[in-house]
């Protein structure tokens, strides 16, 4: 005996696992057809005593979920799909586990594609995330991509909401930071400790964060009459490799720079690194500023002056739009800006 009953005899798995099904365990149990679909989903409906009995019995008996002929009952596949350029940049690592984490909570299951910056392999890996009938995507497109690129998942009614990068001209929600605001702040930071040479490392103005991040540099300066020198600007994607390239191109320019906003953090560190081949450290001879705050930028000695982007809420939010989207397809359009924040750390000093 226990406290819910008698207990049920060890199960008997019928020959061959596919003949394992909802109504045998809900049988074996006493219990509904129902009561057994929402416990095996985990639903709250149904007592946690009794959804630990039904998972119990169905591991024991060999049950295996048919996804395919539950998405054809309920038009349902409680897939998202995730579409992103790069998984190997941790802000996009830490982007990724917030949608986990949010969409979990509702019982959903991520199916994740990657596919560079390259926009034939987004429009394979897109198409092939499209024919698993996912629910909805969140997607940060490629560099280059335009309203075309993603027109034909629009165009089937997939619900989409965009994360970090933005593809205008498709009227699709959208979550990310105003990167404007805080290369704004950087900005000021820099010029308040008294630099006048500033280089912007990684522009990149196929991307809209890069764009509005570049642009936002530019009219940093001229707010303060200090002017644009092309030879203090190194137009790149963000990667550790290509601020390694950009600061010693910067250091080499007729006026050098004496401090850099870079693009992301991946590309601070790189340009961190870049300046020590010169026998130089960041926050003692030169200003360094990343963007995005990842948790590898406190780790780092001197520890990255950078703008937190909140990855953590946009990532959830963007979830949160997607569950919103596909409850209602008819919804008002969605759009947040999430306002970034400067972290003063290590890696900023007054020009020497």
């Amino acid at each position: 005996m226990n406290a819910d009953g008698p207990s049920p005899p060890s199960p008997t798995p019928p020959a061959g696992r596919s003949r394992v099904t909802l109504q045998i365990i809900a049988d074996h149990l006493s219990v509904s057809t129902a009561t057994v679909s929402l416990a095996l989903r985990d639903s709250p409906l149904v007592a946690e005593a009794t959804r630990g009995r039904v998972r119990e019995i169905a591991r024991q008996m060999g049950y295996s979920y048919n996804r395919s002929a539950a998405a054809l009952r309920t038009d349902r596949t409680n897939i998202i799909g995730v579409g992103f350029h790069d998984i190997t940049n941790p802000y996009f690592a830490e982007l990724l586990a917030a949608i986990d984490g949010a969409t979990a909570a509702y019982g959903r299951s991520i199916l994740l594609g990657t596919y560079a910056e390259d926009l034939e392999r987004q429009e394979r890996v897109l198409n092939s995330l499209a024919e698993y009938r996912p629910d909805g995507m969140i997607l940060c497109p490629a560099g280059g991509s335009t309203a075309d690129s993603l027109r034909h998942l629009v165009d089937a009614g997939v619900p989409i909401v965009q994360l970090s990068r933005e593809v205008p001209g498709l009227g699709l929600d959208f979550v990310g930071a105003d990167d404007r605001h805080g290369i704004l702040q950087a900005m000021e930071h820099l010029i308040g400790l008294g630099h006048r040479r500033i280089a912007f490392l990684c522009a990149n103005e196929s991307i809209s964060t890069g764009r509005n991040r570049y642009h936002a540099y530019r009219e940093g300066l001229t707010a303060h009459g200090l002017s644009i020198d092309p030879a203090l600007i190194y137009f790149a994607y963000g990667t550790r490799e290509n601020g390694l390239k950009g600061i010693q191109q910067v250091l080499d320019a007729p006026a050098p720079p004496t401090a850099a906003i870079c693009m992301n953090d991946l590309s601070a560190f790189g340009a961190m690194l870049g300046l020590r081949h010169r026998g130089r450290e960041a926050g003692v001879d030169f200003s360094i500023v990343g963007c995005d705050d990842v948790k590898e930028a406190a780790q780092w000695f001197p520890a990255l002056t950078t703008i937190h982007n909140f990855q953590n809420q946009m990532g959830a939010k963007s979830a949160e739009f997607l569950l919103r989207r596909i409850a209602e397809p008819a919804a008002p359009q969605q759009r947040l800006l999430l306002t970034p924040e400067l972290v003063l750390r290590g890696t900023t000093c007054p020009p020497r």
